[in-house]
């Protein structure tokens, strides 16, 4: 039986919960954008997370079922970025200032908060050429686009 193990950081996308705080910030971004909501309400804006695309998490776990051998991998970008980067993208995607719309609200900070997760996936570049094409930027644009589309439509 070949048993490889991928640990996965952060993969994020469209489909992701509403409950994460990626898709929390896009559909909020949406929302304001489409004037649904005056604003959104988040926790611990200096979190900083290895936030990748699910696309290239699926690669990567494709390629570790083509090895020969099984292996453990970590699958992350090696980039972190905090929440307030993140909504600084996904709010300048839509033309607007965070700082405008984003309330700290400290019932979202959560007591044993991990401060930043980053990891270091040079054993899955090394071994399987696998390296993430797709940019935190292009991440945002993404989800930012679909949680329009999905408030436009309903």
């Amino acid at each position: 039986m070949h048993a490889s193990s991928g640990i996965l950081f952060n993969h994020e996308s469209p489909l992701r919960g509403i409950e994460f705080v990626t898709r929390k910030i896009t559909d909020g971004v949406a929302r304001i954008k489409l004037g649904l909501s005056p604003h959104l309400e988040l926790g611990n804006l200096e979190a900083s997370r290895d936030w990748g695309h699910a696309r290239d998490y699926v690669k990567a776990m494709w390629l570790m079922l083509q090895q020969e051998t099984p292996d453990d991998y970590v699958v992350a970008t090696g980039r972190s970025a905090t929440i307030r980067e993140f909504c600084e993208l996904a709010f300048g995607h839509a033309g607007l200032n965070y700082q405008d719309y984003v309330r700290v609200n400290p019932a979202f900070f959560r007591p044993a908060e991990v401060d930043c997760l980053k990891g270091d996936a040079t054993k899955a570049r090394e071994r399987l050429g696998w390296v993430p094409e797709i940019t935190l930027e292009a991440l945002a644009a993404e989800m930012v686009e679909a949680d329009l589309r999905r408030h436009t439509r309903t």
